[in-house]
């Protein structure tokens, strides 16, 4: 994926943070890390975990979370 591309995840994740505001930030970062599982490609999902690995500097603090619950999921999956 090229970096233009990474550009526009990190602006999507954020956007679904800044827009769904629940009760709790962990009932946000649930409903967050829901989305971008049921919505985004595989690889769309992968090459932010790996981002957000990396530092995710960019990512807002309820994105990163959102990110990493992912990331736990597929690491306990083994995909």
């Amino acid at each position: 994926m090229s970096h233009s591309q990474l550009d526009q995840l990190i602006i999507m994740a954020n956007q679904i943070a800044d827009n769904n505001h629940l009760d709790t930030d962990a009932e946000s970062v649930e409903f967050i890390a829901t989305h971008i599982k049921k919505f985004w490609a595989r690889s769309m999902k992968e090459e932010l975990i790996a981002y957000a690995k990396e530092g995710g500097d960019k990512l807002n603090v309820l994105a990163t979370q959102a990110v990493m619950v992912l990331s736990e999921q597929y690491t306990s999956r083994s995909t």
